[in-house]
């Protein structure tokens, strides 16, 4: 990450708004602003697949959901936050399970990115079917977007919806609507 790049990008739109870069306030708002994009997308940078070596075996071919992940990332189309909660079900084929915090992690790793909602729900629900192989995995993220909420004041409190089903959640509507109660 080239974060003397970014401070002079950062100097500059400051000046560009018609504020006064070399005010006391803002003087170190570039450094700041470069060492929080970091922090932001250090995590993003991980490779996925890493976080799949960490299988266990496990006689068990119920549903395992994990509920309420934190999320936190930046719209790609406006670099605004958005954040919310991401709720992951799937079915182990195969007695192969993953450790319930690889799941997170993997909601960490890639809400670490500049990303829209849409396209995060699907890379991760197709992630887990590639990597996981399970009999199915639903995902339902809802999300606040500070992009819609500052930019139009009237959309305030606004959550967006977004959810990524496959294998058995996509054909079996029984499978979709226990995991759809279980997250509620």
């Amino acid at each position: 990450m080239d974060k003397q790049k970014i401070q002079a990008h950062v100097k500059g739109i400051i000046d560009s708004i018609g504020e006064d870069s070399n005010r006391a306030g803002l003087k170190k708002t570039p450094e700041r602003v470069a060492e929080m994009y970091e922090k932001v997308f250090s995590a993003g940078k991980k490779p996925l697949k890493d976080i799949f070596q960490f299988t266990h075996e496990l006689e068990h071919d119920e549903m395992v959901i994990i509920k309420d992940i934190p999320f936190y990332s930046l719209c790609e189309h406006h670099m605004m936050p958005f954040f919310g909660k991401c709720h992951i079900g799937y079915i182990p084929k195969g007695n192969k399970i993953i450790g319930i915090g690889r799941i997170a992690e993997l909601v960490h790793v890639m809400s670490s990115r500049l990303q829209m909602q849409e396209k995060l729900t699907t890379e991760m629900a197709n992630m887990i079917m590639n990597e996981l192989k399970p009999k199915g995995v639903g995902i339902v993220m809802q999300a606040r977007h500070l992009c819609l909420e500052m930019m139009s004041k009237q959309h305030t409190g606004t959550e967006i919806m977004t959810s990524a089903v496959r294998g058995l959640f996509r054909s079996d509507i029984k499978t979709r609507e226990e995991f759809l109660n279980l997250i509620k």
